[in-house]
Order: C-alpha cells, then sequence, then structure tokens
C-alpha cells in the first residue's frame, strides 16, 4: 500500500479570487482562522465583524443588518449584571452603558455596510444548525449571553428553513451588490455541548444545505473544511489539546488547499514573495547596525518595492527603513 490515508484533492474553482478582490468573512470561528490567514497574505480584508456566530439564521440576520446598515431592534439589546449585550451578535461586542453599546453596533454595521458593498467575495461560515429561540419574543438569537437555558428553546434547523433563510438573504445580497461572489463553508470545528451524535446531526444539516445552495446558484460555492479536516487529516495530532479546534498544521494544510483551490495564478506568485519578504520581515538580529545586517535591510527593502504595486507595504518599508543607517 503506497497510501495510507485519504487525500482530498481539490479541483481549481471557476472563479478565481485575485490579490487586488476585496473580502468579506462572516460566521463560526474557522470565518477568523481563514480570515486572519487573509490579512496575514496582505488580501483587503474584513474579518468575521460581528464576531463569532454558529447557527446560520443568525449569520444571514447579521448580514441584513449590514446590507440595510440598520441598528437592531430595542428589545434585542439586554443587560446581564453590569454589561450590555445584543442578543443578534457576539459578547466581543459589548460595553458598560446602552448608548455606547448602540455606538459600537452602528460602528459595526456601517463599516459592514460600505466594505460589504464593493467586495467581491463573501465567506460564510456554519458552524451548527441548532438555534435557540427566546420564549419571550420567539426569535433565534446569535448568542444566548449566559441568560438562564430556561428562557430558550433549543431546537434543530431544518434545510428547508435553512434554505429559505438563505434565499432570502441572497436576493439581498444580489441587489445590494450584484457582483458578489459567495463561499460556503461548514466549520469543522465539533460542538460536543450537543453530544457526538447530534453534532453529526447538525453537520449534516448544514452540508446538505449548502450542497443545494451551490446546486441552485452558479455563483455560489463550497470549501470542503469540515471534510479536510475529518476526512483527509482523521488524526487527533491535527487537533489543538482541546481534541476540537484544528491544529496550527491542520490550519496551515487547510490554508493551502484553499490557495489552490481559489487563488489564481498571479496571486499564487505573490504569495510566494510574499512570504519570504514576511519572513525576513520576523528576522530579529543581534546587531542591527552590522554591515551584514544592513546589507540584508537594503535587500528586503528592494523586495518590498517589487510588490508596492500590488497590495500596500508602507509600513513594512517605513520599518525597514528604520533600521537603515
Amino acid at each position: 500500500m503506497d497510501a495510507f490515508r485519504t487525500i482530498l484533492n481539490v479541483d481549481r474553482s471557476a472563479e478565481l479570487i485575485s490579490i487586488k478582490d476585496q473580502l468579506f468573512t462572516i460566521g463560526s470561528c474557522f470565518a477568523d482562522t481563514i480570515g486572519e490567514q487573509l490579512i496575514q497574505n496582505k488580501f483587503n480584508v474584513l474579518k468575521n465583524p460581528f464576531g463569532t456566530t454558529y447557527n446560520p439564521l443568525s449569520i444571514h440576520n447579521q448580514l441584513s443588518y449590514a446590507i440595510h446598515n440598520h441598528l437592531p431592534a430595542q428589545h434585542t439589546f439586554l443587560q446581564n449584571q453590569d454589561v450590555y449585550l445584543n442578543y443578534n451578535f457576539h459578547s466581543s461586542l459589548s460595553a458598560l452603558s446602552h448608548t455606547a453599546l448602540e455606538k459600537i453596533l452602528a460602528d459595526s454595521i456601517g463599516k459592514a455596510h460600505y466594505f460589504l458593498k464593493d467586495a467581491k467575495w463573501i465567506m460564510i461560515t456554519y458552524g451548527t444548525a441548532w438555534i435557540y429561540t427566546r420564549k419571550d419574543t420567539g426569535e433565534i438569537v446569535a448568542n444566548c449571553h449566559k441568560v438562564p437555558a430556561n428562557q430558550f428553546e433549543k431546537e434543530l434547523c431544518t434545510q428547508k428553513r435553512m434554505l429559505d433563510s438563505f434565499e432570502e438573504l441572497y436576493t439581498k445580497l444580489k441587489a445590494f451588490n450584484p457582483n458578489l461572489k459567495i463561499i460556503l463553508t461548514v466549520s469543522p470545528v465539533r460542538h460536543l455541548k450537543d453530544t457526538l451524535e447530534l453534532n453529526s446531526v447538525s453537520k449534516s444539516v448544514l452540508r446538505l444545505a449548502c450542497h443545494t445552495i451551490t446546486q441552485q446558484h452558479a455563483d455560489v460555492y463550497y470549501f470542503p473544511a469540515y471534510e479536510i479536516l475529518l476526512d483527509d487529516l482523521r488524526d487527533y495530532r491535527f487537533y489543538k489539546p482541546d481534541m476540537i479546534h484544528p491544529s496550527v498544521e491542520a490550519e496551515e494544510y487547510i490554508w493551502n488547499k484553499f490557495r489552490q483551490m481559489y487563488f489564481d495564478d498571479n496571486t499564487l506568485a505573490f504569495l510566494e514573495k510574499w512570504k519570504k519578504i514576511r519572513l525576513g520581515l520576523q528576522h530579529k538580529p543581534f546587531h542591527v547596525t552590522s554591515s551584514a545586517h544592513q546589507t540584508f535591510l537594503l535587500g528586503l527593502l528592494s523586495q518590498l518595492n517589487e510588490v508596492k504595486d500590488i497590495v500596500s507595504v508602507s509600513e513594512e518599508m517605513e520599518l525597514v527603513k528604520s533600521q537603515l543607517l
């Protein structure tokens, strides 16, 4: 036997991402992971502006706020001890007064609105199909904010409900930004609090819905992050110590698959150059003023000059210049 695991070989997407494209990520923590990789590689990205959100209906709701540039209704705000929060957003968007929280949300929604208007790509990462509904209003929440569980009904979002919600969102997105292309992913992070059995049910609903959506819309694509971790890597050495989240090595492997699938040739060539530049920028010399390091800095500055018309590297160039004699 030549191979001891099943390798997931990705096909090149029909539509490719350029380093010049504007990208928006939203959803579960995988949206943060891929967003951070994009940022580190000099893409123009707005990364998960509303904080980690797991269920598809809340993610769609957040995007609706961004499209219309509207604040959520007053009854969605709450105070837990001395912290003000909103049921439609992650607890990272919180404040010590109602007014301060409104401003934070207005800024976040406004920033997302204007970024999304000019974006070429949006990447939506679904984490779970389990949803929590407020008993007092019948509204689905993105986060329970440690409010007692007896104030919510927990239920599984059906595929039909998810598809209907996506169709409504898709219509809004295309009216708002007709050039927008969408990449869907299912987070490989398992939700063990739902039990392994019910986590499998949840992920199955998400995966089937994503498949159906991509069959219905030519400009919606699926990236198999979930399958790469669970079926390709398929080993606990590719998990962090919590045995839930992918390790750094797994994240890098998934990122490389993403590159192969979605980046055009010019972008791939740039990334090879940028990898060498990043390593150079991270170099910590023992003697900054030595002739060897000064020569190294001049070479690094030359490399930065080669890519300055592709991406913004003004900060990096200033950093290098500040070390030159």
